[in-house]
């Protein structure tokens, strides 16, 4: 065989291998690309996302989408002809699997933990929405979680409302761990409670509850810091003076609660705050109305454009990052509290575009 033939067959060979390595070797990359974007003032899988009832609601125009990302699955593994596509895909990111599927947590773990971070942003939203319309919102320390194997396994349970602590009451989830580690390990403590399910029956029925009962534990210590503990961690839920549900299924996390909150704020009010136009967002909220910054900025940025966005309402802390490749058309609009982005709507409303706060590469 002459010898530029089967040099020209070798490196025939040779890529043929690398191009199989390529598609049959997995690497440690997983993508990330832009997600479904739901009108939080409209419809989803044939009911409203937000349903108000108890409370007069106005007419509203327009969207204020809330945005998602789409990501592969845990199990799934990239071969490298797939990440290099990834790499230079405008609309998709590559990222090192363990930056989204941590190697310390199982995917139900990591499953359980995106759906609690969901009810929780729901929740804040409807109480941010509701403090800034000055509607009053109730307060009341719960047991969040039940520690297996505790004293408190089987005595306390998720929801049930703790009223006091060895006759104390309680006013802040901190109380309860303070009246707690007063004693020693092995010495009881007596928690006054309403049960999870007479207290959910008494919201729903807007009534006080009828049940309240002494549970009595032994205390335990705690590893490594000697301090006595029942193996519950306490936490603050709401009372609201009417019904607001959040139907939306199939989404996790924190990132939706500021477009929540308000999209809440928009069906309570006349003003019609997004005035017809087509707003996406993003951003974490809390009671207070904070936004705080999310994941996957670049790819809800793209979602949104693609949708039709004209703004997008953006944490402060996402913003350089957005700015740097900010789709063609789409307006980031810096916000860090729900009162700015509310400012910024009437802007949009008045026509006043050139008067919002923008994000920038430096901010």
């Amino acid at each position: 065989m002459p010898r530029r033939t089967a040099t020209m067959l070798a490196s025939l060979l040779m890529l043929i291998a690398l191009l199989c390595a390529g598609v049959l070797i997995p690497v440690p990359y997983s993508e990330m690309s832009p997600g479904p974007t739901v009108n939080t003032l409209g419809d989803h899988g044939g009911e409203p996302v937000l349903q108000i009832s108890g409370r007069k609601t106005y007419p509203t125009t327009g969207h204020l989408n809330m945005t998602t990302v789409r990501v592969t699955g845990s199990q799934y593994r990239m071969n490298m002809v797939e990440a290099l596509y990834g790499w230079l895909d405008h609309d998709k990111l590559v990222v090192p699997h363990g930056t989204l599927y941590p190697d310390d947590k199982t995917p139900d773990q990591l499953n359980q933990e995106t759906a609690e971070e969901f009810s929780q942003s729901q929740e804040s939203a409807k109480v941010a929405a509701l403090r800034q319309l000055g509607i009053p919102v109730g307060t009341r320390v719960v047991v969040s979680s039940v520690v297996k194997g505790s004293p408190a396994e089987g005595l306390l349970h998720a929801g049930d409302v703790i009223k006091a602590v060895d006759g104390t009451a309680v006013g802040q989830p901190g109380d309860v761990a303070k009246l707690v580690t007063r004693h020693k390990p092995g010495q009881k403590v007596a928690f006054r409670v309403v049960p999870a399910k007479e207290a959910a029956a008494a919201e729903k029925e807007k009534r006080q509850p009828r049940t309240e009962e002494t549970v009595t534990l032994v205390t335990r210590e705690a590893p490594g810091d000697k301090r006595a503990v029942v193996g519950i961690q306490a936490g603050t839920a709401h009372t609201f003076p009417f019904s607001i549900n959040i139907k939306l299924a199939d989404v996790g996390g924190p990132s939706a609660g500021l477009m929540f909150a308000l999209g809440i704020v928009d069906k309570l009010t006349p003003d019609n705050i997004a005035g017809g136009r087509f707003i996406a967002g993003t951003g974490t909220i809390d009671d207070n109305g904070r936004v705080g910054p999310i994941g996957g900025i670049e790819m809800k940025t793209v979602g949104a454009r693609n949708k039709g966005a004209e703004f997008f309402l953006t944490p402060k802390d996402n913003c350089a990052a957005a700015a740097k490749d900010t789709p063609k058309g789409l307006t980031l609009v810096k916000v860090e509290t729900i009162g700015d982005a509310l400012k910024s709507l009437e802007k949009i409303r008045k026509g006043d575009a050139a008067e919002l706060p923008r994000c920038t590469v430096n901010k």
